[in-house]
């Protein structure tokens, strides 16, 4: 396939940036979007140009860090699809093609597509942990719980921290994000001492990382990979408000 590429390009984060055009030829339509990518900056270093830089790590739809915007959609267009799992047979011939980075206040674009997940980070700091003692594994059945309660937890605890809720997002709202963190530990009995700080935590550095409040539109739901329930917003609503009852 040949197709026609429109990048974001910006040295760092002080810079301006812009759109620039690419063609690009010999495209496989087995190759990931991220091999495609790979395959421009090749031609890229043997023009002597600067490559294109991207966030990426395993490239198995885990880590959460490839997330860009591709015509207009957190990881394109394909419903829970990572980036790096997105295929070129999703393209045609001839076509062109709109990347840019994640955008939101709190995602600050480092190079290129690259941005800082940081605010992430600072948000599970806050809270996003269990207070548990070290040393050996405990015997798994110590603790029972049931099946639903196990399953409900394990689908809040899929969320890879991608940002692509944050970024689809019009008010660039992290609520699902921290929906999920918060709802995969309140489930869980060995989450629940801490949950009441933990919910006020995590909220406040929500806040205080400069996301925007969510306002029900669930575009984060739609294009998150992971799907991600915005029942995680509710639990995290209701655990924020049990506990300011609590301190009270």
């Amino acid at each position: 396939m040949k197709l026609y590429l429109k990048i974001w390009r910006q040295f760092n984060s002080s810079t301006k940036g812009e759109m620039t055009d690419y063609e690009i030829d010999g495209v496989s339509e087995h190759m990931s979007f991220l091999e495609m990518l790979d395959l421009l900056n090749e031609s890229l270093i043997q023009q002597g140009e600067r490559v294109i830089e991207f966030d990426h790590d395993c490239r198995e739809g885990i880590c959460g860090q490839c997330g860009v915007m591709i015509n207009g959609r957190a990881h394109g267009p394909l419903k829970n699809t990572t980036t790096c799992q997105l295929h070129m047979r999703s393209f045609k011939d001839g076509d062109t093609i709109y990347i840019e980075p994640f955008r939101a206040k709190a995602f600050p674009v480092l190079r290129d597509l690259k941005i800082d997940r940081k605010a992430f980070d600072s948000i599970i700091a806050s809270g996003g942990f269990i207070g548990a003692s070290t040393g050996q594994a405990p015997e798994a059945n110590s603790i029972p719980i049931s099946y639903e309660t196990a399953e409900a937890a394990f689908d809040a605890a899929a969320c890879i921290g991608c940002g692509a809720c944050v970024a689809s997002c019009k008010n660039a709202s992290a609520a699902l994000f921290v929906g999920a963190k918060i709802t995969h530990l309140a489930l869980l009995p060995q989450g629940k001492l801490e949950a009441p700080k933990r919910a006020v935590s995590m909220v406040k550095q929500m806040d205080e990382e400069g996301f925007g409040a969510c306002s029900d539109t669930r575009a984060c739901e739609i294009e998150c990979p992971q799907g991600i329930s915005v029942l995680s917003i509710a639990k995290m609503n209701l655990e924020y408000m049990k506990a300011l009852t609590f301190r009270k």
